[in-house]
């Protein structure tokens, strides 16, 4: 992600790693079948920016074989140790801010990172500048703006709750600088950015286990600072998090829109 004290959700906090688990459960297998798509292969360079976990690390390790190279980064990389052994490279790094980890890649790839960070712009020209001629990009990040509600069939005081929680941590996000409405834009600024043959689509889980998971893993997280915020008592998120775990709701996550291109 990228260094700055008003980032939400650290990945120290002790629930970052359901988060991270929750997150592999719902996309992982959108996010490989785009990446088998523009064709990874042994020997490729692959940087995976804001890699958070080690899912698609790993996946890629796997893929690139011994004689490619997967460089990880992330302002945080505690929860990269497991991946870290060739091909994988792990390095402490800030898209936003620092110039790319090197360049003639393959294939570089972001999943729910640029939403956060400050200088998106930046960030997106650094990873398109790092790749070589004909390389890939794949960036994935959610649009909490193009559907903001945890519960999306509000049809009593429980999934009411939960949507005015959400609108909670939609606050809380957009206070800090995300950008609600990314996911949508990615398309065109692929294309802007000189990307040649820019195709996208959107993936949006409900009613599963992860998104149950996910919304006890986010909301605990944060509880804090929704309590600080006003936007919430802990009388209400501890309610909350009790009707979540019922297993009576369905819930949703925000739509993850999948935009990916070539360099010309």
């Amino acid at each position: 992600m990228t260094r700055s004290d008003g980032y939400l959700l650290d990945n120290r906090q002790s629930e970052a790693g359901r988060r991270f688990d929750a997150f592999a459960d719902l996309f992982d297998p959108v996010t490989f079948r785009h990446l088998e798509e523009l064709g990874v292969a042994p020997g490729w360079r692959c940087w995976e920016a804001g890699a958070g976990g080690t899912s698609v690390v790993s996946w890629l390790a796997g893929k690139v074989g011994p004689t490619g190279q997967v460089v990880a980064t992330d302002i945080d990389t505690s929860r990269l140790t497991p991946a870290a052994r060739p091909p994988v490279r792990v390095r402490v790094h800030d898209v936003s801010a620092e110039e790319p980890p090197g360049e003639g890649f393959d294939l570089v790839h972001a999943r729910l990172v640029l939403v956060h960070v400050p200088d998106r712009e930046r960030a997106l020209r650094s990873m398109i500048e790092s790749l070589r001629p004909g390389g890939r990009l794949l960036i994935e990040d959610a649009d909490p703006a193009l559907q903001p509600l945890t519960s999306p069939d509000e049809y009593g005081p429980e999934q009411r709750l939960a949507n005015r929680l959400r609108q909670g941590f939609r606050r809380l996000l957009a206070d800090r600088g995300a950008d609600l409405s990314y996911g949508r834009k990615l398309p065109r600024l692929l294309r802007e950015a000189g990307l040649r043959d820019v195709q996208a689509d959107a993936y949006f889980p409900m009613a599963s286990p992860a998104c149950t998971a996910l919304e006890a893993a986010t909301v605990r997280q944060i509880r804090d600072r929704l309590v600080a915020a006003g936007l919430a008592t802990d009388a209400e998120i501890d309610r909350h998090l009790a009707n979540v775990e019922s297993g009576g709701m369905d819930l949703a996550t925000a739509p993850m829109i999948s935009a990916w291109g070539y360099k010309k």
